[in-house]
Formats: structure tokens, C-alpha cells, sequence
């Protein structure tokens, strides 16, 4: 099990959106079952919790707020964008791209530039922000498990971090999407596959 400075790690919390985690969000219906039975929204508080503690630097990597006609005259559109360039989930100014009431950031967080697609790191400060508070570790909880939590996991090891994932802190349409990811996917490139228990026994040890 891995060990965590708590002065080079951080906690990052991609795109805890109303849209995703709440009742009436406009992802809710695809989540719900997974977020619900893996007591996502829980398990990410409990993480929070623990990182505020702890003194680890907590850093949200949220979407795009987006806009009707953002992507309407793109050359390469995303199919994970429900393939409809009037994609407006999180918009911008609405209730759905505020962040769920029990995972709101707080004064010392940080919030990274807003993503377009997949990577946190991709197009945004987010590196250059850890960088700058000489973070060397990275935990990553939010949503969701097989586009935006992989892809920030990955580019964060090309990156040169060292990544931890909260096994039971994401959340994605299907479970076959979790299984995917936490069984699949991380355990060939990333360095530690942690529950959020686990993770919060090591900073406690």
C-alpha cells in the first residue's frame, strides 16, 4: 500500500456536477444506479473529509461550462458528447454546473481551468497548478470512471505523477464501465487501486 507526503499529494475531484450526482441532474437517469449502489457521493465526501484534515491540497477539475453552439462548427466531435453538438450538460449558469451541495470546494481549494473533453490535464492550468504547489502524488475521485477519471489518470502518469485511484469514488452510465476501468484499464498503467477506506487508513496510520 502506498504512503503519501502529505505536502506533494493532492485530491483531485473531477466534475462533481449537479448534472451527475443530484436527482433531477440531467445525467442523473444514466448514473443513478451506479452512483447510488457504490455511494459515490459518500465515499468522495469521505475522501474530502479526510484530505482537508490532512493538509492534502485539494484541486477540482471541472468541465466545461458549456454554451448552446459550442461545439457546432467543431472538426472532430466527441461521441461521448451524446452526439448532439447542442450539448448543454453543466451549463453554463444553470444549477447542473454548480457542484453537488455536500462536495463544494472551500477556501484553500483550488480550481483548475475548465476542461473541454476527457483530460483534466489537457487544454487547463491543472498541472501547472500542482507543479507550482510542488505536488508529486495524485488521488483521483469524481466522474466519470471510463472518460474523464481515465483520461485525467492516464495523461497524470505521463505527466510523471504517481496515481492513486478511489476504486469506489467514480461513477459512469453502467457498471460495466467501473469494471472496465478499475479492472481493466488503471491496474496497467496506474500505481495504486485504493477504496476510499483504504486510502483514508493510510493517511491515518
Amino acid at each position: 500500500m502506498s504512503t503519501y507526503q502529505n505536502k506533494r499529494t493532492a485530491l483531485i475531484l473531477i466534475d462533481p456536477f449537479n448534472d451527475f450526482l443530484s436527482e433531477n441532474g440531467k445525467l442523473w437517469p444514466f448514473v443513478k444506479e451506479t452512483v447510488e449502489s457504490g455511494n459515490v457521493v459518500a465515499n468522495i465526501k469521505k475522501v474530502l473529509t479526510a484530505a482537508r484534515k490532512h493538509k492534502i491540497q485539494v484541486v477540482y477539475a471541472p468541465h466545461r461550462h458549456t454554451q448552446k453552439g459550442d461545439y457546432l462548427n467543431w472538426k472532430f466531435f466527441s461521441p461521448s458528447h451524446n452526439g448532439t453538438k447542442n450539448f448543454t450538460v453543466f451549463e453554463k449558469g444553470t444549477w447542473g454546473a454548480e457542484f453537488h451541495p455536500e462536495l463544494l470546494a472551500v477556501e484553500g481549494d483550488l480550481i483548475a481551468q475548465n476542461h473541454w473533453t476527457a483530460s483534466g490535464f489537457a487544454n487547463t492550468d491543472l498541472d501547472f497548478l500542482l507543479k507550482m504547489h510542488d505536488i508529486d502524488h495524485i488521488i483521483i475521485a469524481g466522474m466519470r470512471a471510463n472518460t474523464c477519471v481515465d483520461s485525467t489518470a492516464r495523461y497524470g502518469v505521463e505527466l510523471g505523477y504517481h496515481v492513486t485511484l478511489i476504486k469506489d469514488g467514480i461513477g459512469a452510465f453502467n457498471q460495466e464501465e467501473i469494471r472496465a476501468t478499475v479492472e481493466t484499464n488503471f491496474p496497467n498503467y496506474g500505481h495504486s487501486l485504493l477504496s476510499a477506506d483504504e486510502f483514508i487508513k493510510t493517511l491515518e496510520s
